[in-house]
Protein backbone atom coordinates (compact mmCIF):
# COMPACT_ATOMS: atom_id res chain seq x y z
CA UNK A 1 0.00 0.00 0.00
CA UNK A 2 1.06 3.25 -0.61
CA UNK A 3 1.37 5.96 1.93
CA UNK A 4 1.06 9.84 1.45
CA UNK A 5 2.72 11.21 4.40
CA UNK A 6 2.76 14.78 5.48
CA UNK A 7 6.47 15.60 6.92
CA UNK A 8 7.29 18.69 9.48
CA UNK A 9 9.04 21.42 7.93
CA UNK A 10 10.66 22.10 11.02
CA UNK A 11 14.41 20.54 11.16
CA UNK A 12 14.03 17.04 13.81
CA UNK A 13 14.88 17.53 17.87
CA UNK A 14 16.54 15.08 19.82
CA UNK A 15 14.30 12.65 22.30
CA UNK A 16 14.26 14.07 25.69
CA UNK A 17 15.38 11.07 27.65
CA UNK A 18 14.91 12.72 30.86
CA UNK A 19 12.67 11.93 33.35
CA UNK A 20 10.16 15.26 33.45
CA UNK A 21 11.15 16.56 36.63
CA UNK A 22 14.69 16.90 35.26
CA UNK A 23 13.66 18.55 31.67
CA UNK A 24 11.26 20.99 33.33
CA UNK A 25 12.79 22.06 36.37
CA UNK A 26 16.72 21.32 34.81
CA UNK A 27 17.77 25.43 35.11
CA UNK A 28 15.61 26.09 38.21
CA UNK A 29 19.13 27.11 40.03
CA UNK A 30 20.09 29.32 36.58
CA UNK A 31 16.76 30.91 37.24
CA UNK A 32 16.84 31.07 40.68
CA UNK A 33 14.80 33.91 42.60
CA UNK A 34 13.17 34.28 39.37
CA UNK A 35 8.97 34.06 39.87
CA UNK A 36 7.79 30.41 38.89
CA UNK A 37 4.13 30.41 40.42
CA UNK A 38 1.84 33.27 41.49
CA UNK A 39 -1.09 32.43 43.16
CA UNK A 40 -3.51 34.81 40.64
CA UNK A 41 -6.15 35.86 44.18
CA UNK A 42 -3.56 36.36 47.11
CA UNK A 43 -0.40 36.55 45.48
CA UNK A 44 1.30 33.75 47.27
CA UNK A 45 4.33 33.43 45.00
CA UNK A 46 6.92 30.39 44.93
CA UNK A 47 10.56 31.38 42.72
CA UNK A 48 12.35 28.34 40.70
CA UNK A 49 14.95 27.74 43.77
CA UNK A 50 11.81 27.20 45.87
CA UNK A 51 10.01 24.98 43.75
CA UNK A 52 13.31 22.93 42.99
CA UNK A 53 13.66 22.25 46.53
CA UNK A 54 10.20 22.05 47.80
CA UNK A 55 9.86 19.22 45.03
CA UNK A 56 13.28 17.97 46.17
CA UNK A 57 11.46 17.53 50.18
CA UNK A 58 7.94 16.32 49.47
CA UNK A 59 9.69 13.77 47.19
CA UNK A 60 12.20 13.15 50.65
CA UNK A 61 8.95 12.70 52.68
CA UNK A 62 7.02 10.94 50.46
CA UNK A 63 9.67 8.47 49.84
CA UNK A 64 9.92 7.93 53.52
CA UNK A 65 6.34 7.30 53.94
CA UNK A 66 6.51 4.08 51.32
CA UNK A 67 5.90 5.96 48.00
CA UNK A 68 8.39 3.85 45.39
CA UNK A 69 8.81 3.60 41.86
CA UNK A 70 6.16 1.81 40.33
CA UNK A 71 3.15 3.43 42.51
CA UNK A 72 0.76 5.81 41.23
CA UNK A 73 -0.35 8.80 43.08
CA UNK A 74 -4.01 10.35 42.56
CA UNK A 75 -3.35 14.34 42.47
CA UNK A 76 -7.14 15.42 42.83
CA UNK A 77 -6.77 19.51 42.87
CA UNK A 78 -7.20 22.60 41.29
CA UNK A 79 -4.55 25.14 40.12
CA UNK A 80 -2.97 25.38 43.03
CA UNK A 81 0.75 26.62 43.39
CA UNK A 82 1.34 23.36 45.02
CA UNK A 83 -0.09 21.37 42.47
CA UNK A 84 3.47 21.36 39.92
CA UNK A 85 5.92 20.71 43.24
CA UNK A 86 3.40 17.66 44.20
CA UNK A 87 3.49 16.45 40.36
CA UNK A 88 7.50 16.44 40.11
CA UNK A 89 7.74 15.22 43.77
CA UNK A 90 6.04 12.09 42.78
CA UNK A 91 8.11 12.00 39.75
CA UNK A 92 11.38 12.11 41.24
CA UNK A 93 10.04 8.75 43.44
CA UNK A 94 9.55 6.96 40.29
CA UNK A 95 5.44 7.60 40.83
CA UNK A 96 3.18 8.05 38.05
CA UNK A 97 0.87 10.91 38.70
CA UNK A 98 -2.97 10.26 37.28
CA UNK A 99 -4.31 13.64 37.68
CA UNK A 100 -8.23 13.36 38.36
CA UNK A 101 -10.85 16.05 37.56
CA UNK A 102 -11.71 17.99 40.65
CA UNK A 103 -15.38 17.61 40.03
CA UNK A 104 -15.32 14.25 39.47
CA UNK A 105 -18.26 12.37 41.92
CA UNK A 106 -17.12 9.86 44.12
CA UNK A 107 -18.31 6.96 41.83
CA UNK A 108 -15.97 8.22 38.79
CA UNK A 109 -12.87 8.80 41.14
CA UNK A 110 -13.31 5.37 42.60
CA UNK A 111 -13.66 3.90 39.29
CA UNK A 112 -9.97 5.62 37.97
CA UNK A 113 -8.26 4.72 41.61
CA UNK A 114 -9.36 0.94 40.85
CA UNK A 115 -8.17 0.97 37.17
CA UNK A 116 -4.87 2.99 38.11
CA UNK A 117 -4.36 1.60 41.09
CA UNK A 118 -3.03 4.08 42.83
CA UNK A 119 -2.43 4.12 46.54
CA UNK A 120 -1.85 7.55 47.38
CA UNK A 121 -4.09 10.79 46.88
CA UNK A 122 -3.13 14.47 47.03
CA UNK A 123 -6.19 16.46 47.05
CA UNK A 124 -7.34 19.96 48.72
CA UNK A 125 -9.48 20.34 52.19
CA UNK A 126 -12.86 21.26 50.00
CA UNK A 127 -12.58 17.93 48.01
CA UNK A 128 -11.63 15.68 50.94
CA UNK A 129 -15.00 14.03 51.80
CA UNK A 130 -15.24 12.89 47.73
CA UNK A 131 -11.85 11.79 48.36
CA UNK A 132 -12.31 9.93 51.45
CA UNK A 133 -15.59 7.97 49.99
CA UNK A 134 -13.99 7.25 46.89
CA UNK A 135 -10.75 6.01 48.84
CA UNK A 136 -12.85 3.86 50.48
CA UNK A 137 -14.50 2.14 48.00
CA UNK A 138 -11.77 1.53 46.02
CA UNK A 139 -9.53 0.04 48.92
CA UNK A 140 -5.63 -0.31 48.70
CA UNK A 141 -5.49 3.76 49.48
CA UNK A 142 -2.13 4.31 51.82
CA UNK A 143 -2.78 7.84 52.62
CA UNK A 144 -4.81 10.57 51.74
CA UNK A 145 -2.83 14.32 51.69
CA UNK A 146 -3.82 17.56 51.36
CA UNK A 147 -2.25 20.81 49.86
CA UNK A 148 -4.04 23.47 52.34
CA UNK A 149 -4.46 22.37 55.88
CA UNK A 150 -7.38 19.35 57.09
CA UNK A 151 -7.88 17.76 60.30
CA UNK A 152 -7.00 13.90 60.25
CA UNK A 153 -4.45 14.44 57.56
CA UNK A 154 -0.87 15.55 56.41
CA UNK A 155 -0.10 19.06 54.48
CA UNK A 156 1.78 18.85 51.84
CA UNK A 157 3.61 21.87 52.93
CA UNK A 158 4.22 20.34 56.38
CA UNK A 159 6.63 17.67 54.21
CA UNK A 160 8.76 20.33 53.00
CA UNK A 161 10.61 20.03 56.63
CA UNK A 162 11.09 16.85 55.58
CA UNK A 163 15.08 15.92 56.26
CA UNK A 164 15.64 12.39 54.94
CA UNK A 165 17.28 12.31 52.16
CA UNK A 166 16.05 12.53 48.08
CA UNK A 167 14.92 9.07 46.87
CA UNK A 168 17.82 7.89 44.35
CA UNK A 169 15.70 6.71 41.93
CA UNK A 170 16.82 5.37 38.22
CA UNK A 171 14.16 5.99 35.23
CA UNK A 172 13.86 4.68 32.09
CA UNK A 173 12.57 7.53 29.74
CA UNK A 174 11.29 5.58 27.45
CA UNK A 175 9.15 2.94 28.83
CA UNK A 176 8.73 4.33 32.82
CA UNK A 177 5.31 6.37 33.65
CA UNK A 178 5.38 10.17 34.20
CA UNK A 179 1.45 10.77 33.49
CA UNK A 180 -1.16 8.75 33.94
CA UNK A 181 -4.75 10.89 32.59
CA UNK A 182 -7.53 8.95 32.01
CA UNK A 183 -9.40 9.87 28.42
CA UNK A 184 -11.60 8.44 26.64
CA UNK A 185 -9.62 8.31 23.31
CA UNK A 186 -12.11 8.13 20.23
CA UNK A 187 -14.93 6.00 21.95
CA UNK A 188 -15.91 4.31 25.13
CA UNK A 189 -15.27 4.56 28.50
CA UNK A 190 -12.21 6.45 30.28
CA UNK A 191 -9.11 4.93 29.80
CA UNK A 192 -5.60 5.11 31.70
CA UNK A 193 -3.51 6.91 28.76
CA UNK A 194 0.27 5.63 29.81
CA UNK A 195 2.74 8.69 28.77
CA UNK A 196 6.39 8.14 29.74
CA UNK A 197 8.82 10.75 30.80
CA UNK A 198 10.57 10.58 26.92
CA UNK A 199 6.94 11.33 25.12
CA UNK A 200 5.76 13.73 27.81
CA UNK A 201 9.37 16.01 27.49
CA UNK A 202 9.88 15.40 24.14
CA UNK A 203 6.74 16.95 23.22
CA UNK A 204 8.04 20.01 25.56
CA UNK A 205 11.04 20.12 22.92
CA UNK A 206 9.13 19.27 19.48
CA UNK A 207 6.34 22.75 20.70
CA UNK A 208 9.73 24.39 21.33
CA UNK A 209 10.51 26.01 17.99
CA UNK A 210 6.75 26.98 17.54
CA UNK A 211 4.89 28.95 20.71
CA UNK A 212 7.72 28.84 23.47
CA UNK A 213 7.70 31.00 26.73
CA UNK A 214 11.17 32.21 28.85
CA UNK A 215 12.29 34.62 30.98
CA UNK A 216 9.95 38.16 31.31
CA UNK A 217 7.15 36.28 30.37
CA UNK A 218 4.09 35.66 32.25
CA UNK A 219 1.59 32.88 31.74
CA UNK A 220 -2.34 33.22 32.85
CA UNK A 221 -3.29 29.53 33.84
CA UNK A 222 -6.95 29.20 34.09
CA UNK A 223 -7.11 26.00 32.12
CA UNK A 224 -6.76 22.83 34.78
CA UNK A 225 -3.22 21.28 35.31
CA UNK A 226 -5.17 17.86 35.71
CA UNK A 227 -5.91 18.07 31.67
CA UNK A 228 -2.89 17.06 29.36
CA UNK A 229 -3.53 20.61 27.75
CA UNK A 230 -2.76 22.71 30.87
CA UNK A 231 -0.26 19.98 32.19
CA UNK A 232 1.76 20.94 29.02
CA UNK A 233 1.15 24.24 27.72
CA UNK A 234 0.25 26.29 31.29
CA UNK A 235 3.02 24.06 33.99
CA UNK A 236 5.82 22.16 31.87
CA UNK A 237 6.36 24.20 29.02
CA UNK A 238 6.92 27.88 30.99
CA UNK A 239 8.40 26.34 33.68
CA UNK A 240 11.05 24.48 31.69
CA UNK A 241 11.67 28.00 29.73
CA UNK A 242 11.68 29.83 33.15
CA UNK A 243 8.82 32.32 32.36
CA UNK A 244 6.37 33.14 34.98
CA UNK A 245 2.60 31.20 35.74
CA UNK A 246 -0.05 32.89 37.31
CA UNK A 247 -2.40 30.69 38.57
CA UNK A 248 -5.87 30.67 38.98
CA UNK A 249 -8.42 27.47 40.33
CA UNK A 250 -10.81 28.13 38.31
CA UNK A 251 -12.43 30.09 35.26
CA UNK A 252 -14.45 33.31 36.84
CA UNK A 253 -14.42 35.59 33.82
CA UNK A 254 -13.90 39.05 36.22
CA UNK A 255 -11.01 37.03 38.04
CA UNK A 256 -9.52 35.77 34.65
CA UNK A 257 -9.62 39.81 33.29
CA UNK A 258 -8.07 41.15 36.62
CA UNK A 259 -5.31 39.04 36.97
CA UNK A 260 -4.63 39.96 33.30
CA UNK A 261 -4.38 43.51 34.32
CA UNK A 262 -2.79 43.04 37.71
CA UNK A 263 -0.14 40.72 37.12
CA UNK A 264 0.43 42.44 33.48
CA UNK A 265 -0.07 38.85 31.33
CA UNK A 266 1.68 38.44 28.34
CA UNK A 267 0.39 35.07 26.66
CA UNK A 268 -2.93 33.33 27.34
CA UNK A 269 -3.69 30.01 26.44
CA UNK A 270 -7.59 28.70 26.71
CA UNK A 271 -10.37 27.04 25.09
CA UNK A 272 -13.22 28.50 22.52
CA UNK A 273 -15.62 29.16 25.26
CA UNK A 274 -13.24 31.91 26.82
CA UNK A 275 -12.38 33.59 23.20
CA UNK A 276 -16.45 34.09 22.91
CA UNK A 277 -16.11 35.82 26.28
CA UNK A 278 -13.48 37.99 25.07
CA UNK A 279 -14.51 38.52 21.90
CA UNK A 280 -18.38 39.50 23.13
CA UNK A 281 -18.90 39.71 26.72
CA UNK A 282 -19.25 43.54 27.88
CA UNK A 283 -17.08 43.33 30.98
CA UNK A 284 -13.49 42.78 28.72
CA UNK A 285 -13.93 46.76 27.69
CA UNK A 286 -13.57 47.41 31.62
CA UNK A 287 -10.10 45.89 32.02
CA UNK A 288 -6.50 46.91 30.81
CA UNK A 289 -5.49 43.85 28.55
CA UNK A 290 -2.83 45.49 26.73
CA UNK A 291 0.19 43.72 27.87
CA UNK A 292 -1.31 40.19 26.26
CA UNK A 293 0.85 39.49 23.24
CA UNK A 294 -0.75 36.57 21.96
CA UNK A 295 -3.73 34.34 22.75
CA UNK A 296 -3.42 29.96 22.11
CA UNK A 297 -7.15 28.42 21.67
CA UNK A 298 -7.01 24.36 21.70
CA UNK A 299 -8.59 21.55 22.75
CA UNK A 300 -12.09 22.23 20.95
CA UNK A 301 -12.58 23.23 17.13
CA UNK A 302 -12.56 26.96 17.41
CA UNK A 303 -15.24 28.87 14.85
CA UNK A 304 -12.94 31.05 12.47
CA UNK A 305 -15.09 34.12 12.90
CA UNK A 306 -15.24 34.42 16.53
CA UNK A 307 -11.67 34.21 16.46
CA UNK A 308 -10.84 37.15 14.05
CA UNK A 309 -13.64 38.62 15.96
CA UNK A 310 -11.54 38.49 19.50
CA UNK A 311 -8.24 39.58 17.93
CA UNK A 312 -9.96 42.29 16.46
CA UNK A 313 -11.34 43.25 19.72
CA UNK A 314 -8.08 42.88 21.87
CA UNK A 315 -6.27 44.62 19.18
CA UNK A 316 -4.00 41.20 19.25
CA UNK A 317 -2.63 39.00 16.15
CA UNK A 318 -4.33 35.96 15.05
CA UNK A 319 -5.64 33.75 17.83
CA UNK A 320 -3.44 30.98 17.18
CA UNK A 321 -4.89 27.32 17.62
CA UNK A 322 -3.07 23.66 17.80
CA UNK A 323 -4.12 20.51 17.97
CA UNK A 324 -2.83 17.16 19.82
CA UNK A 325 -4.84 14.84 21.79
CA UNK A 326 -4.09 13.04 25.10
CA UNK A 327 -2.71 9.93 23.84
CA UNK A 328 0.11 12.02 21.89
CA UNK A 329 1.34 13.81 25.11
CA UNK A 330 -0.74 15.83 23.71
CA UNK A 331 0.73 18.34 20.99
CA UNK A 332 1.13 17.08 16.79
CA UNK A 333 0.22 20.99 15.47
CA UNK A 334 0.49 24.58 16.06
CA UNK A 335 0.45 27.83 14.51
CA UNK A 336 4.01 29.25 14.71
CA UNK A 337 4.12 32.15 16.95
CA UNK A 338 6.39 33.80 13.99
CA UNK A 339 3.15 33.14 11.18
CA UNK A 340 2.56 36.62 9.60
CA UNK A 341 -0.90 35.61 8.18
CA UNK A 342 -2.11 31.88 9.69
CA UNK A 343 -5.04 30.72 7.40
CA UNK A 344 -8.18 31.34 9.35
CA UNK A 345 -9.52 28.24 11.24
CA UNK A 346 -6.33 26.17 11.10
CA UNK A 347 -5.22 24.65 14.07
CA UNK A 348 -1.79 24.98 12.24
CA UNK A 349 1.62 22.80 10.81
CA UNK A 350 3.17 19.37 11.95
CA UNK A 351 5.72 20.56 14.86
CA UNK A 352 9.34 18.45 14.27
CA UNK A 353 9.40 14.54 14.71
CA UNK A 354 5.89 14.26 13.51
CA UNK A 355 4.42 12.35 10.50
CA UNK A 356 0.72 12.64 9.44
CA UNK A 357 -1.66 10.30 6.84
CA UNK A 358 -4.81 11.39 6.15
CA UNK A 359 -7.07 8.40 5.35
CA UNK A 360 -10.17 8.05 3.62
CA UNK A 361 -13.23 6.78 5.76
CA UNK A 362 -14.78 5.48 2.49
CA UNK A 363 -11.71 3.82 1.07
CA UNK A 364 -9.01 3.32 3.84
CA UNK A 365 -6.49 5.01 1.15
CA UNK A 366 -4.64 7.49 1.90
CA UNK A 367 -5.74 10.97 0.86
CA UNK A 368 -3.34 14.01 -0.53
CA UNK A 369 -3.71 17.62 -0.04
CA UNK A 370 -6.88 19.53 -0.31
CA UNK A 371 -8.98 16.00 0.58
CA UNK A 372 -10.81 15.08 4.23
CA UNK A 373 -9.96 12.05 5.25
CA UNK A 374 -8.88 10.85 9.02
CA UNK A 375 -5.81 12.07 10.98
CA UNK A 376 -3.31 9.54 11.98
CA UNK A 377 -0.04 10.54 13.50
CA UNK A 378 3.80 9.07 13.88
CA UNK A 379 6.26 10.54 16.67
CA UNK A 380 7.89 10.40 19.71
CA UNK A 381 4.83 12.03 20.91
CA UNK A 382 2.54 8.57 20.58
CA UNK A 383 1.42 7.09 24.06
CA UNK A 384 2.66 4.12 25.31
CA UNK A 385 -0.64 2.54 25.44
CA UNK A 386 -3.48 1.95 27.15
CA UNK A 387 -3.43 1.12 31.35
CA UNK A 388 -4.26 -2.88 31.10
CA UNK A 389 -6.01 -2.42 27.89
CA UNK A 390 -3.89 -4.11 25.04
CA UNK A 391 -7.01 -4.83 22.78
CA UNK A 392 -7.87 -1.02 22.72
CA UNK A 393 -4.71 0.54 22.27
CA UNK A 394 -4.05 -2.20 19.28
CA UNK A 395 -7.10 -0.96 17.86
CA UNK A 396 -5.72 2.66 18.30
CA UNK A 397 -2.34 2.36 17.75
CA UNK A 398 -0.98 0.12 14.24
CA UNK A 399 1.71 -2.09 14.39
CA UNK A 400 4.00 0.38 12.14
CA UNK A 401 2.98 3.38 15.05
CA UNK A 402 0.56 4.86 13.44
CA UNK A 403 -1.97 6.18 15.81
CA UNK A 404 -5.42 6.83 14.65
CA UNK A 405 -6.79 10.00 16.16
CA UNK A 406 -10.43 9.26 15.02
CA UNK A 407 -10.75 12.91 13.81
CA UNK A 408 -11.05 14.12 10.36
CA UNK A 409 -9.43 17.39 8.63
CA UNK A 410 -7.84 17.92 5.31
CA UNK A 411 -4.18 19.56 4.86
CA UNK A 412 -3.38 22.30 2.26
CA UNK A 413 -0.44 21.92 -0.19
CA UNK A 414 1.44 24.61 2.50
CA UNK A 415 1.20 21.77 5.21
CA UNK A 416 -1.55 23.67 7.03
CA UNK A 417 -4.27 21.27 9.10
CA UNK A 418 -7.94 22.11 9.35
CA UNK A 419 -9.97 19.98 11.73
CA UNK A 420 -13.37 19.95 9.94
CA UNK A 421 -14.91 16.95 11.80
CA UNK A 422 -14.59 14.67 14.83
CA UNK A 423 -15.32 10.99 15.92
CA UNK A 424 -19.47 11.49 16.89
CA UNK A 425 -19.47 9.94 19.71
CA UNK A 426 -17.26 11.89 21.77
CA UNK A 427 -18.67 14.70 22.73
CA UNK A 428 -16.62 17.74 24.20
CA UNK A 429 -17.77 20.21 26.68
CA UNK A 430 -16.03 23.14 27.01
CA UNK A 431 -12.58 21.09 26.33
CA UNK A 432 -14.06 18.45 28.55
CA UNK A 433 -14.54 14.71 27.17
CA UNK A 434 -17.56 13.71 27.80
CA UNK A 435 -17.88 9.60 26.79
CA UNK A 436 -21.63 8.78 25.84
CA UNK A 437 -21.10 5.76 26.78
CA UNK A 438 -20.89 6.47 30.28
CA UNK A 439 -24.37 8.45 30.49
CA UNK A 440 -26.34 5.97 28.45
CA UNK A 441 -25.15 3.31 30.38
CA UNK A 442 -26.30 5.91 33.37
CA UNK A 443 -29.76 6.06 31.65
CA UNK A 444 -30.23 2.37 31.29
CA UNK A 445 -30.15 1.73 34.65
CA UNK A 446 -33.34 3.70 35.65
CA UNK A 447 -36.51 1.67 36.04
CA UNK A 448 -38.53 4.09 33.75
CA UNK A 449 -36.18 4.12 30.65
CA UNK A 450 -36.20 1.32 28.31
CA UNK A 451 -33.59 2.58 26.28
CA UNK A 452 -31.43 5.89 25.68
CA UNK A 453 -28.61 7.07 23.33
CA UNK A 454 -26.68 10.69 23.59
CA UNK A 455 -25.25 12.69 21.11
CA UNK A 456 -23.53 16.12 21.31
CA UNK A 457 -25.78 19.40 20.22
CA UNK A 458 -25.04 22.78 19.95
CA UNK A 459 -26.18 25.08 22.09
CA UNK A 460 -27.09 29.46 22.32
CA UNK A 461 -23.35 30.15 23.21
CA UNK A 462 -22.47 27.39 20.37
CA UNK A 463 -20.53 24.72 22.69
CA UNK A 464 -21.97 20.86 22.63
CA UNK A 465 -23.43 19.81 24.82
CA UNK A 466 -25.05 15.78 26.04
CA UNK A 467 -28.42 15.60 24.82
CA UNK A 468 -29.99 12.30 25.91
CA UNK A 469 -32.57 10.89 22.86
CA UNK A 470 -34.83 8.86 25.77
CA UNK A 471 -37.36 5.83 25.43
CA UNK A 472 -39.86 5.61 28.09
CA UNK A 473 -41.11 1.79 29.70
CA UNK A 474 -44.65 1.10 29.06
CA UNK A 475 -46.36 3.14 31.25
CA UNK A 476 -43.81 5.37 32.41
CA UNK A 477 -44.15 9.24 33.25
CA UNK A 478 -40.82 10.03 33.34
CA UNK A 479 -40.60 14.36 32.25
CA UNK A 480 -37.66 16.16 31.02
CA UNK A 481 -36.44 17.53 33.94
CA UNK A 482 -36.73 14.22 35.86
CA UNK A 483 -34.19 12.91 33.43
CA UNK A 484 -31.89 15.87 33.44
CA UNK A 485 -32.14 15.77 36.93
CA UNK A 486 -31.11 12.09 37.70
CA UNK A 487 -28.09 12.19 35.42
CA UNK A 488 -26.98 15.24 37.39
CA UNK A 489 -27.14 13.51 40.71
CA UNK A 490 -24.52 10.90 39.41
CA UNK A 491 -21.82 12.67 37.42
CA UNK A 492 -19.53 15.65 37.53
CA UNK A 493 -21.25 18.58 36.48
CA UNK A 494 -19.46 18.78 33.17
CA UNK A 495 -21.37 15.46 32.00
CA UNK A 496 -24.91 16.36 32.75
CA UNK A 497 -27.19 16.04 29.91
CA UNK A 498 -28.96 19.33 29.02
CA UNK A 499 -31.21 18.62 26.99
CA UNK A 500 -34.06 15.58 26.34
CA UNK A 501 -35.86 14.22 24.11
CA UNK A 502 -38.47 11.59 24.04
CA UNK A 503 -38.64 8.52 20.95
CA UNK A 504 -40.40 5.48 20.41
CA UNK A 505 -37.36 3.93 19.49
CA UNK A 506 -33.61 4.43 19.32
CA UNK A 507 -32.48 3.66 15.72
CA UNK A 508 -29.74 0.86 15.62
CA UNK A 509 -28.48 -0.96 13.07
CA UNK A 510 -29.16 -4.88 13.60
CA UNK A 511 -25.51 -5.48 15.29
CA UNK A 512 -27.62 -2.96 18.11
CA UNK A 513 -25.00 -0.21 17.67
CA UNK A 514 -26.92 3.40 17.63
CA UNK A 515 -27.24 5.16 14.54
CA UNK A 516 -25.87 8.46 16.13
CA UNK A 517 -25.64 9.99 12.15
CA UNK A 518 -29.78 9.05 11.86
CA UNK A 519 -30.49 10.82 15.56
CA UNK A 520 -27.82 13.88 14.29
CA UNK A 521 -30.17 14.32 11.20
CA UNK A 522 -33.16 14.62 13.56
CA UNK A 523 -31.58 17.13 15.13
CA UNK A 524 -30.65 19.08 12.38
CA UNK A 525 -34.08 18.66 10.94
CA UNK A 526 -35.67 19.82 13.96
CA UNK A 527 -33.43 22.92 14.72
CA UNK A 528 -34.76 26.19 13.64
CA UNK A 529 -32.60 27.87 11.10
Amino acid sequence: MVFHVFHSEYADVAPVELPIHEAVLGRAGEYGDRPALVDGLDGTTLNYSELDHISRRIAAALTASGVRKGDVLALHSPNTVLFPAVFYAASRCGAAVTTVHPLATEGEFTKQLQDSGARWIVTVSALLDTARAAAGQSGGIAEILVCDRAEGHRSVQDLVACTDPEPAVTLDPAHDLAALPYSSGTTGTPKGVMLTHRSIATNLAQLAPLVSNGPGDRVLAVLPFFHIYGLTALMNAPLRNGATVVVLPRFDLRQFLAAIEQHRITSVYVAPPIVLALAKHPLVADYDLSSLRYLVSAAAPLDADLAATCSRRLALPPVLQAYGMTELSPGTHCVPLDAPNPPPGAVGKLIPNTEMRLVSLETGADVGPGENGEILIRGPQVMKGYLGRPAETDAMIAPDGWLHTGDIGRADSDGWLYVVDRVKELIKYKGYQVAPADLEALLLAHDAIADAAVIGVLDEDGNEVPKAFVVRQRGAGLSEDEVIAYVAGQVAPYKKVRRVEFLAAVPRATTGKILRRELRARERSSTPR
